[in-house]
């Protein structure tokens, strides 16, 4: 009677396990990370319905391979620490290939896990140049890089605003400090650098460092970090009496920028890709994102396109083997909402173009 209980249990764990086995086996799962909460859950929310959008895309036509997919969201928090418990958590969870992170400093020590494991991730948002030097075969961008974004700020600077004083402002992070060091080096012996300052994430009172800025009487002010302490920088610069306008990048490119900094933000600038709007190869992610969300944010579709990339990449693989699907992500010649994406050697984009945005009438517009 015994043996009978013990080979009676044995059965239905098996029973069991098999069954869980088969449930997994229905679905794909992939990951989506970024910041979902926090002062920066607005980028996280564009992410997460790009990716959402082309799911349900891919769902409706029957899935991948025959199978549904299963998105897995994983807030980081914008912290390093959190995006390697996320990382860790996709790994257990089993997820075939990850869309994220946003945050520099989060997708390179996130990466590391994802390397070890073989998933391959695409980031839709991380521009310092380190993710993809690190030469992790399974890492993919489908934004530019901020060597090369920190160098369509400088030439517009130099060669359109004619500045010859500079003050450079960054938030210390791996994506800010690193983005303005490149606007630097860029900028050359073109124009004087006649300030470089470092803030704190989180402070909300940066009156010191505008009244510093101030008095060394720049023509402009570089600004490497996030809208939300951007808005605050600008808005208290003009409080002081600043009058230089500001310049950053695909950090402050947000409408939020613009509601925290109010009137101070208008006349400033930011480098970014160019206005989806405008593409026509985007009009119909335009549209459908716009039924189920709303307007799209400003990552909203390049999250869509990493999404689209990687799931047909598996269905080009005919697997959900990393092996198999990296190779057929950096081999993708790829036509969608963004246009015609192809990767390098290193995983990044063949062509980025970055152009220049300016706030206009209380709205981000494109530079003609």
């Amino acid at each position: 009677m015994k043996r009978y209980l013990v080979l009676l249990v044995l059965c239905l764990l098996a029973a069991g396990c098999s069954k869980k086995g088969g449930k997994e086996a229905e679905v794909i799962k992939i990951g989506a990370a970024g910041q979902l909460t926090g002062p920066e859950a607005v980028f996280g929310a564009d992410m997460l319905n790009g990716v959402k959008l082309a799911v349900e895309e891919w769902n409706t036509k029957g899935g991948v391979l025959g199978k549904k997919i299963e998105l897995l969201p994983g807030d980081d928090q914008a912290e390093p620490r959190q995006a390697v418990a996320v990382a860790n958590k996709f790994v257990a969870e089993g997820v075939v290939g990850v869309i994220g992170h946003f945050n520099s400093s989060c997708s390179i020590p996130a990466s590391e896990v994802y390397h070890r494991a073989g998933i391959p991730e695409i980031s839709h948002a991380s521009t310092n140049p380190q993710l993809t030097d690190q030469g992790f075969a399974n890492v993919f961008r489908v934004c530019g890089r901020d060597d090369q974004q920190g160098k369509a700020a400088a030439d517009f600077a130099v060669q359109k605003l004619h500045v010859k004083r500079v003050a450079i402002i960054h938030d210390k992070t791996t994506y800010g400090q690193g983005f303005a060091e490149e606007f630097k080096k860029a900028i050359g012996p073109a124009a004087q650098v006649v300030a470089f300052e470092g803030i704190t994430k989180g402070e909300k009172d940066y009156t010191p460092v505008v009244t510093k800025i101030k008095a060394v009487n720049p023509d402009i002010i570089f600004f490497g970090g996030i809208y939300t302490e951007g808005g605050l920088l600008v808005k208290q610069y003009k409080a002081v009496g600043g009058t230089a306008p500001f310049i950053g990048g695909d950090g402050i490119m947000s409408e939020e920028y613009i509601k925290i900094g109010g009137s101070a933000a208008e006349g400033n600038y930011a480098t970014f890709g160019p206005d989806t709007k405008e593409v026509p190869s985007a009009k119909g992610f335009n549209e459908n994102y716009r039924k189920k969300f709303g307007e799209p944010g400003v990552y909203s579709v390049y999250a869509y396109d990493a999404a689209n990339i990687l799931l047909q990449a598996i269905q080009k693989a005919g697997t959900t083997d990393g092996a198999k699907v990296v190779p057929a992500i950096r081999a993708i010649d790829y036509n969608g909402a963004l246009g015609h994406i192809q990767f390098d050697a290193k995983g990044d984009v063949k062509e980025s173009p970055y152009v220049i945005w300016k706030v206009t009438g209380g709205k981000w517009q494109q530079v003609k």
